[in-house]
């Protein structure tokens, strides 16, 4: 971890945090909610020992990196641009892409708006979404889950905010990046994100006291604003993604679930997966991966599984 290298860039007019280590091709992951650079650690000691430059940014609104305080400054288009504008800093032509979680979403709009960029996609968790013209995402959501959903529950600015407040940052987090719940992921406002307080979380073995400490300091730094940020833009990424309506991802793609994940026990995702859906929107998908027993942060939960599904596919290009 010591040869992790640290740089600041300003992209986009944010200034943005970016871990890097190794030389060679380059490898670009983008992290999720509640997340930060920090979540791809074994990722990327593991490619950068076997040739390849691992780049990891803490994406606009997380850890380092600004934070631009309106949730209209964090489409799909502003995170694309940062992260082109970070390749452009870098002097890097294409790269190699991995997401999870928001960052496998925005990645799949990276492939949508710059596959010129990349080389090929491993995602993590979350399939491909299409565009669909006659359904406003948030609606859709609050119409088939209820309000109690938790991407409903982030909409209002300030109250998520609150709640994780009372809760506080370590038991927020912690309770995130253990949750096994199967979807949909519906929590009742009597009830909470922070869940009973006299309640103790016992950490998984793949997650140390260390490892929460990291993340516990960067959010009491920066608070969840700009997390929460993402779920706030998605109408608006959906009304401006208007002219790709229909448009496929065209790079070759690898995608990795667990059959614990709280997105793959959520209707509709199966039969998309498993239906045609996912390789008709997707054509170039090479592999499709549901790993057995494993929950959301499977890169963490099983590092070395991972580390290696990314390694067979990408050194194939």
């Amino acid at each position: 971890m010591e040869n992790i290298q640290h740089r600041t860039f300003f992209v986009n007019g944010i200034n943005m945090h970016v871990a890097e280590i190794g030389e060679g091709p380059a490898v670009l992951f983008l992290h999720g909610f509640p997340d930060l650079w920090y979540t791809w650690r074994h990722q990327m000691l593991y490619l950068s020992s076997r040739g390849y430059r691992a780049i990891a940014p803490d994406l606009r609104g997380y850890g380092d990196t600004d934070a631009p305080p309106s949730a209209a400054s964090y489409t799909a288009f502003h995170i694309v641009g940062d992260l082109v504008a970070l390749l452009d800093q870098l002097g890097l032509d294409r790269v190699f892409l991995v997401g999870h979680d928001w960052g496998a979403f925005m990645a799949w709009h990276f492939c949508m708006l710059r596959s010129d960029r990349v080389r090929a996609l491993v995602n993590l968790s979350v399939v491909f979404s299409p565009r669909k013209p006659s359904r406003i995402p948030t609606k859709a959501l609050r119409a088939a889950f209820g309000d109690d959903y938790y991407i409903c529950r982030f909409q209002a600015p300030g109250e998520a905010e609150e709640e994780f407040a009372r809760a506080g940052t370590r038991r927020i987090v912690a309770k995130f990046l253990t949750n096994r719940a199967r979807g949909p992921f519906c929590v009742p406002k009597h009830v909470g994100f922070g869940g009973s307080l006299d309640k103790p979380i016992t950490l998984p073995f793949w997650l140390s006291e260390d490892d929460l400490n990291y993340y516990v300091s960067k959010f009491d730094q920066t608070g969840f604003t700009g997390g929460l940020n993402y779920y706030r833009a998605m109408d608006l990424t959906w009304e401006l993604m208007a002219p790709w309506t229909g448009c496929q991802i065209k790079v070759p793609v690898k995608f990795i679930v667990g059959d614990d994940d709280v997105t793959y026990t959520t209707p509709g995702f199966k039969q998309y997966m498993e239906g045609g859906g996912f390789k008709r929107d997707v054509p170039f998908l090479q592999e499709v991966i549901v790993m057995e027993g494993v929950g959301h942060f499977l890169n963490q939960e099983k590092p070395e599984d991972i580390s290696a599904h990314i390694y067979d596919f990408i050194q194939k290009f």
